[in-house]
């Protein structure tokens, strides 16, 4: 799972928990149901029948005379609006390169490689190779700093070392030949195929 997909499900699991909660609490005193059910309302908790009301006038009005209240509501509603500007530019900062120039540098020639055909051609070129039973790849990260990755199953009895410096001197050198970009970094996760298993004699 990616680090933002899990954030965002976190933060979105935690919100729709509070505002759950909140709002089944908040049912409850409106349709009086603690009476009805003959159920005891959380300690503290000011919504236990419908006619009452989460803050009263006293608690409204308490610091409204101090000279900090309205500059700390107003700093807590402005860092409340930049967190939600943050997280709204974080989710549409691209996560995949799109379209990567060959020259190496945006606008150079203006000859552009589609992510998925250079991954498409990095995985079968990675499947070439001894050892390897099934290949995938992905380009991942921006225009100017794409990045492969690469998920390779190798097969029963290969030894990662080999296999590894022939996909660098290989695939990956291939690849970072044809978009100009020799520093192109590559992140390889490597499983073994398992194999059947071999009845005795």
């Amino acid at each position: 799972m990616k680090r933002k997909s899990a954030l965002n499900r976190v933060l979105l699991a935690l919100t729709g928990t509070v505002l759950l909660g909140t709002g089944l609490l908040m049912l409850a005193g409106g349709f009086d149901l603690y009476r009805r059910w003959r159920m005891a309302p959380p300690d503290g908790w000011p919504l236990t029948a419908p006619h009452d009301v989460l803050l009263g006038a006293a608690d409204r009005t308490r610091w409204t005379g101090e000279g900090w209240w309205w500059p700390l509501v107003i700093a807590v509603l402005a860092l409340g609006v930049l967190l939600a500007v943050w997280w709204l530019l974080v989710q549409l900062r691209r996560t995949h390169p799109g379209r990567i120039p060959l020259s190496g540098a945006p606008g150079g020639d203006g000859v552009e490689l589609r992510e998925r055909a250079l991954g498409d051609a990095l995985a079968a070129d990675a499947r070439q190779q001894p050892g390897v039973h099934k290949a995938r790849a992905r380009m991942v990260g921006t225009t100017r700093h794409p990045q492969a990755r690469l998920d390779l199953t190798l097969t029963p009895g290969s030894e990662p070392g080999p296999a590894l410096r022939a996909l660098r001197d290989g695939p990956l050198e291939r690849a970072r030949r044809s978009t100009g970009r020799p520093g192109l970094p590559a992140d390889l996760h490597l499983r073994v195929s398992p194999h059947k298993a071999h009845r005795a004699d």
